[in-house]
């Protein structure tokens, strides 16, 4: 079957608003960035993704704000970077624009915001539907909020990406299953599944040091995402990925834990 044509221009903005330092977070490393875009970066990034495309138009080209909590920035930043993403929509370049963000940082007001500038994508970092587990990875937000801000997306008319991180701190095999069943009662568009790893310098990096945490072997992570997958499948859920995307800067921070690069080719 020949894949549909989808252009998706990322423009990263490591820890851009949010408010807790997670304990596996380690955004700079991992996408080579340093901190915030400027305005002109946001317009360059864009450009030069554009330029490069080649062919017939793609079925829905988009601009992605990725790497941090966009709707917990500064409300002028947030409306800054939105302009200059927009514009491109303007002039038919675009089609729409998708931002990442926080389960606790949705609200009708920051959609309605969104809205106004032809955001129709939203991406969650749920990580996971355990709230030990993200206590325990200081994620700052409960299941409670990820169920009522997918609520409050579908209701506005979003398309809703969940982003899952099976093996945080207190995870197991079966709060990982709950999680994925929890996901598919919400019915999201689609998911994102990052299986945890060690990065230097991370909060986990000292914790797996010290022995207060183990990461998952890359067999028994391949077993539970290989389950995963089969329930969304299943489900008519799709998971767009299945590990992160590898590149030089990622693999020079990786401490340990279940890493491939070509994760979802092990998945049966």
């Amino acid at each position: 079957m020949k894949r549909k044509r989808f252009f998706i221009i990322p423009v990263f903005i490591p820890f851009g608003g949010c408010p807790e330092k997670c304990v596996f977070c380690d955004q700079r490393g991992i996408t080579g960035e340093k901190g915030l875009p400027s305005v002109e970066d946001v317009s360059d990034t864009i450009e030069a993704h554009l330029s490069t495309w080649k062919g017939a138009r793609p079925l829905r080209s988009e601009a992605a704000f990725y790497g941090g909590s966009f709707t917990a920035l500064p409300l002028q930043t947030q409306i800054s970077f939105l302009e200059a993403a927009h514009k491109y929509v303007l002039d038919g370049r675009l089609d729409c624009l998708r931002v990442s963000t926080r389960p606790d940082r949705i609200s009708k007001e920051a959609l309605d915001l969104l809205g106004r500038f032809k955001v129709e994508t939203i991406e969650l970092g749920v990580q996971t539907m355990s709230d030990e587990a993200l206590k325990l990875s200081g994620r700052g937000h409960t299941r409670s909020h990820t169920v009522e801000s997918v609520r409050l997306l579908k209701e506005m008319g979003f398309e809703v990406g969940l982003q899952l991180m099976p093996g945080l701190p207190g995870d197991t095999a079966e709060s990982i299953q709950e999680t994925t069943q929890e996901v598919i009662s919400l019915a999201p568009d689609f998911v994102r599944v990052y299986p945890t790893l060690v990065l230097k310098g991370t909060a986990l990096d000292d914790m797996y040091a010290t022995g207060r945490y183990t990461p998952w072997t890359l067999e028994d992570m391949v077993k539970v995402c290989g389950q995963m997958q089969r329930q969304f499948n299943n489900a008519g859920i799709r998971v767009i990925r299945f590990g992160l995307q590898p590149t030089i800067s990622l693999e020079a921070s990786l401490v340990a834990g279940p890493y491939h690069p070509a994760f979802r080719d092990l998945l049966v």
